[in-house]
């Protein structure tokens, strides 16, 4: 039996457990009689958590469910595997689970032809839609259920106590989860989701990558000025809400103008 390191009460993260990367960050809460995941990752390295899980002494049969924090495929590649063989239910946002049900190859990320980048994405039932408000009970923790919008549709963030796992949408750096249409990606909901964890009062955030952090409201500022610019910027396509260039030229050919006025 490994010795279980907690990074938090009733928290363990599986990356540091291991001592190796994962891919994504793979959180399981201890609830005394009962874990759950949150996330799951790919198919390649299922072997080696599952087998970490029973080092680490927890019952596959006490495992709740799987929670998906959202449908990208580097995280819930490996969610049909999981779910048959640890005999355990999977729980996401209803968008979400549309998507991983369906195996959607593009809204995953699982198939990016302009890149060649092409992994399988099994469909998984998802055995519990989650919402705004719905809370988790896993043994002794409650885990409460936030619907933040903006990377994907689905996307979800998870409080407890004074944690926020805040899955891709903020990181250390002030990064944010990638901005794309094929993803449905929303910029609006996404300034929205990370101005709800900019003013709530969790103290440590604990996204789905990259390290865990003290919250800091200027890193999450940061990211909603960049995001604030973003939804006027043409390089984000028909995330943009809009583009003023654009009307201002539309404007001069209106005008009749001519010459124009440069």
């Amino acid at each position: 039996m490994l010795e279980r390191k907690y990074i938090f009460p009733g928290v363990i993260e599986l990356n540091l457990q291991a001592g190796r990367s994962f891919g994504v960050n793979l959180y399981l809460l201890d609830g005394g009689q009962e874990w759950l995941l949150l996330d799951i990752g790919e198919e390649e390295t299922l072997d080696e958590v599952i087998e970490l899980i029973r080092a680490l002494d927890f019952p596959l049969s006490k495992c709740k469910m799987i929670v998906a924090t959202h449908a990208d495929v580097d995280h819930v590649q490996a969610l049909a595997r999981a779910r048959e063989r640890l005999r355990t239910r999977t729980a996401a946002h209803p968008r979400a689970a549309a998507a991983i049900e369906a195996g959607d190859a593009v809204e995953t990320y699982a198939h990016i032809s302009a890149q060649n980048f092409h992994v399988p994405m099994p469909p998984c039932k998802i055995d519990i839609k989650l919402q705004e408000g719905d809370v988790i009970r896993v043994g002794k923790l409650r885990l409460h259920v936030w619907h933040t919008p903006g990377h994907t549709p689905g996307q979800l963030s998870f409080k407890l106590g004074s944690l926020l796992f805040s899955g891709d949408n903020i990181y250390r750096d002030s990064c944010v989860g990638v901005i794309d249409a094929h993803h449905g990606s929303h910029i609006p909901d996404f300034i929205r989701s990370l101005e709800r964890i900019r003013d709530d009062d969790a103290e440590f955030l604990l996204p789905s990558h990259g390290p865990i952090f003290r919250k800091d409201r200027a890193i999450i500022q940061r990211a909603i000025d960049r995001l604030q610019q973003y939804q006027y910027m043409a390089d984000f396509g028909t995330c943009a809400v809009r583009w003023p260039l654009q009307e201002e030229w539309e404007q001069i050919i209106l005008s009749g103008q001519w010459p124009p006025q440069w």
